[in-house]
């Protein structure tokens, strides 16, 4: 394998990691999310309520893209979506019970896929890779 191959290679990752995150989500039933649904549902788990330009900057994706995801998961009952009572141009985004009620079923399958991605890696091997892909990430 070539240096050059490592783009390609995490790419591919990404895919497969993926694939194993909606195969996951569809043996618990879950059909009607995608995986970058699950970024906003955990950025919603650590905070009670955010405003669609804090889950943009938290999940850093566009605002545009944010709200297209928001409005589905607000279709398909993960969220509401509330105006400011100050600021009527902010929008609150909170979970329904529904979305709640994802969070143990999100930690099982996050922690099933971390098992996998970690799977021979050592302690070591793990901070060595983060510390390359934070690198790698900057220098975008």
């Amino acid at each position: 394998m070539k240096t050059r191959d490592a783009v390609s290679l995490i790419s591919k990752i990404k895919e497969k990691t993926s694939r194993f995150i909606l195969n996951e989500m569809a043996a618990e039933g879950i059909n009607d999310l995608a995986t970058s649904h699950g970024d906003i549902i955990y950025a919603l788990y650590n905070h009670q309520r955010l405003t669609m330009a804090e889950i943009a900057k938290n999940i850093r994706k566009d605002k545009s893209t944010v709200t297209a995801l928001i409005d589905k998961l607000v279709r398909t009952g993960y969220v509401v979506k509330e105006r400011d009572v100050t600021d009527s141009r902010i929008v609150h985004v909170a979970l329904t019970a529904k979305g709640e009620a994802l969070e143990p079923v999100f930690e099982d399958i996050s922690q099933r896929l971390l098992d996998t991605f970690y799977a021979n890696i050592t302690d070591d091997e793990k901070k060595e890779l983060l510390r390359i892909l934070i690198k790698i990430y900057d220098n975008f």
